[in-house]
């Protein structure tokens, strides 16, 4: 069923004026929800890792591929957290020791989808994000924590380069617009142009992201627009968008 609200999108201004970038701000503590002392609480962290366990154990995969480790990273693990942020928990495999691994990587695209999709597990008000990592893969992130270890495998820096908050407001505002222009398309009834629009634009925005962290890391102007535009709720229109247009152009109308 299509969301009510969706007609409201209509109506969003774009302009930098009206993009909040509030959420960006650096607090002096790390969540005190979870964190303590420096540590996890240990009703977080025996909690983080039993989700873990038991999504690994759904995959079914060969007994000799085991969780290298598990973590929890993103802004929950930084002094950047807000009421917007997941619970990024990361499940570290040896990707070299899949059989095939183009293969199994597409199945555990959608494993992640489905089970991101169906549960909605609140920590401390915080919804948990499944994630399987490459543990041969680099990892940009300004915290990272070692579930299976308890120990910090990077702890966060207080420290951040004074934010462009201009740039970002604009940048963002330039990307809201094309994503308000893909769901004209979809309202419009162009289901295919909707489509092809919402899938170009988030496999530039995955790459747009990519390219701030692996040339200024996580305080990148491309990491912080994509954070305000998830934190506005537009990266999950546009991916909506993407599903209802792809369910309506494979649709067949008529009557029986």
């Amino acid at each position: 069923m299509e969301s009510k609200n969706w007609k409201s999108f209509l109506e969003e201004l774009a302009d930098p004026q009206f993009v909040d970038v509030s959420s960006l701000e650096t607090h002096k503590t790390l969540p005190p929800e979870i964190w303590e002392k420096g540590q996890l609480k240990p009703e977080i962290l025996d909690a983080l890792y039993e989700i873990a366990k038991e999504f690994f154990e759904t995959l079914k995969l060969d007994p000799s591929v085991k969780m290298t480790d598990v973590t929890l990273t993103g802004s929950l693990a930084t002094y950047n957290w807000s009421d917007y942020s997941d619970v990024d928990l990361h499940i570290l495999i040896d990707f070299n020791q899949l059989t095939n691994r183009e293969l199994t990587e597409d199945y555990f695209k959608q494993k992640i989808q489905n089970w991101n999709r169906v549960h909605k597990i609140l920590i401390k008000g915080f919804e948990v994000e499944i994630y399987i990592q490459d543990s041969n893969e680099r990892h940009y992130a300004n915290g990272i924590y070692s579930i299976m270890n308890n120990s910090w495998i990077k702890e966060p820096s207080r420290y951040r380069n004074e934010i462009d908050y201009d740039t970002v407001q604009k940048k963002a505002a330039h990307l809201m617009e094309q994503i308000d222009d893909v769901y004209d398309y979809y309202a419009e009834k162009d289901y295919k142009l909707a489509l092809k629009s919402a899938e170009e634009l988030m496999e530039r925005l995955k790459k747009y992201r990519r390219s701030g962290l692996s040339t200024e890391g996580i305080n990148s102007i491309e990491n912080l627009v994509f954070k305000v535009l998830r934190r506005n709720d537009y990266i999950k229109k546009l991916s909506s968008l993407k599903i209802l247009s792809y369910d309506k152009t494979m649709s067949i109308n008529g009557s029986y």
